[in-house]
């Protein structure tokens, strides 16, 4: 923490993280680990590089969610090792007192501007995928939308973008919900795009949120939905 020696205490040692996670990539396991500071990251980082090092190369998905703070030196790592982003955008603002009150006086100033580096991930090449961490959060991936393309929720328009670095544009968060889920959960095949033999799975919006005003993007409402080609919410 700033100003103080403690960093808190990991539910794992390095070395068991290590062991555990190679026997379970050894099993062929896909594995998905909750991470928020850049302790813990670093380490699962590191326990993921030494699984794909003793087990050799296969097809993994393994990913992190959370994602909080993320020390620089280890962004690049996401697309080195293989391993997907797995963020929840809405919380990349500064409009909660979560923010102003328990993390900016326990991080400092160098590591504050290390927080959700969405933007920054995505320009070294590595995958990302976008959830909600539902009922921890709101479920509208629209207003995780916004927040991630303008790191300001709907509260918050006239302050200065939060930490604008890791700003991300709106088509690489579609794809993050869309292509991306679908890889995390190896269902590619089936589902995450449009294309012939895919499932039409698919929303019809109110809007093109495209060529939307970025700071209306929550407002956005699904006006249909199909599920496997059939209507099961809404019409025209």
């Amino acid at each position: 923490y700033h100003g103080d020696t403690h960093g808190g205490f990991p539910n794992a040692s390095l070395d068991s993280a290590i062991a555990a996670i190679t026997a379970l990539d050894r099993a062929g396991m896909q594995i998905h680990v909750h991470a928020i500071g850049d302790r813990g990251i670093r380490m699962t980082l590191d326990a993921f590089g030494q699984a794909r090092k003793q087990n050799g190369a296969r097809d993994r998905r393994h990913h992190i969610a959370h994602l909080h703070v993320v020390h620089p030196d280890d962004i690049p790592r996401f697309k080195e090792l293989d391993v997907i982003a797995n963020f929840q955008a809405l919380w990349a603002t500064l409009e909660d007192s979560y923010m102003t009150e328990l993390n900016y006086p326990f991080l400092g100033e160098e590591r504050v501007e290390w927080q959700y580096p969405i933007g920054s991930i995505a320009r070294s090449g590595g995958r990302l995928a976008f959830g909600s961490d539902w009922d921890v959060s709101t479920m509208d991936p629209f207003d995780a939308l916004q927040v991630a393309v303008t790191r300001r929720g709907p509260d918050s328009i006239a302050r200065e973008p939060w930490t604008p670095q890791h700003l991300v544009d709106v088509q690489t968060v579609v794809d993050g919900y869309t292509r991306g889920g679908a890889y995390l959960t190896f269902r590619d095949k089936e589902c995450g795009t449009l294309a012939v033999g895919k499932l039409a799975d698919l929303i019809i919006l109110d809007r093109n949120i495209f060529q939307s005003p970025k700071f209306e993007l929550y407002q956005t409402k699904v006006l249909m939905t199909l599920f496997r080609g059939k209507v099961v919410y809404g019409g025209f």
